[in-house]
């Protein structure tokens, strides 16, 4: 992909995987500080692998899709862990010119295996095997959620961040993403802001921490009581009664 193709410009990372610029959002599709890769590993496939244990079949919602990384991390990581398991993943993503142009991106090499996912990813926004399922919905999420029939185990939200993108982080998309979500499913997110968080505990969500590592500290929300440090989101709410209605500069890519 050459560096610069009409709205989206090739940006390196700090972990030496590429990301794009989008000129509509003003906004990469990554963090440059934590690097694509490790963004999607380590604030949503580790997180969310670790935690809903041993299952013979998950089925991910996958918001939004982008440049795929959280769904070919997904499977790299399964791969790497010879986790024996089947996987279905739907996504909705509203720039299919984008997905298009997949086959020619620059990926880590981590994902060469992929290659064949990938192109059939960009030619018809689908990929099937005897193990994966892969579906991209070319639609606004809004749009999408609502028509699914399937329930989510994983839900990883990854749209533009809430100062670009604040429609796919309010409390009425979150009710959304509730009605699609299993009772001990997990919802994770790279944003920590008070105003997301309130938005999924509105909605019944316990809001999380996990372990920063090697990244930026995310969310994680689930309907079910997780070992994990939890957020007093009560207390927030005493300290700051507006922060479910607030799009400002608490919120952190």
């Amino acid at each position: 992909m050459n560096k610069s193709i009409r709205r989206y410009k090739v940006v390196d990372t700090s972990d030496g995987s590429a990301t794009l610029y989008s000129k509509e959002f003003d906004e990469c599709y990554h963090s440059t500080k934590d690097g694509a890769l490790s963004e999607s590993l380590y604030k949503h496939i580790i997180p969310a692998f670790n935690l809903v244990g041993d299952r013979d079949k998950l089925v991910i919602l996958d918001i939004c899709f982008g440049l795929g990384y959280n769904t070919l991390a997904t499977l790299y990581y399964i791969k790497e862990h010879n986790i024996d398991i089947e996987v279905e993943i739907v996504s909705p993503e509203m720039d299919r010119e984008l997905v298009a142009l997949l086959s020619n991106f620059d990926y880590p090499k981590e994902f060469e295996y992929l290659q064949d996912t990938i192109d059939s990813l960009a030619k018809y926004g689908k990929y099937e095997n005897n193990r994966y399922k892969i579906d991209i919905h070319f639609a606004d999420a809004r749009q999408i959620l609502p028509k699914l029939s399937q329930k989510f185990d994983i839900v990883y939200q990854d749209a533009f961040s809430p100062k670009k993108n604040p429609l796919l982080w309010t409390k009425e998309y979150f009710k959304d993403v509730a009605n699609l979500i299993k009772p001990d499913g997990i919802i994770t997110t790279y944003s920590s802001a008070t105003p997301v968080r309130m938005s999924l505990y509105e909605n019944g969500f316990n809001i999380y921490t996990h372990p920063k590592g090697s990244v930026r500290e995310g969310t994680i929300a689930s309907f079910a009581t997780l070992n994990l440090p939890a957020v007093d989101m009560e207390l927030k709410k005493q300290r700051n009664p507006q922060a479910n209605a607030l799009f400002d500069s608490e919120f952190i890519y």
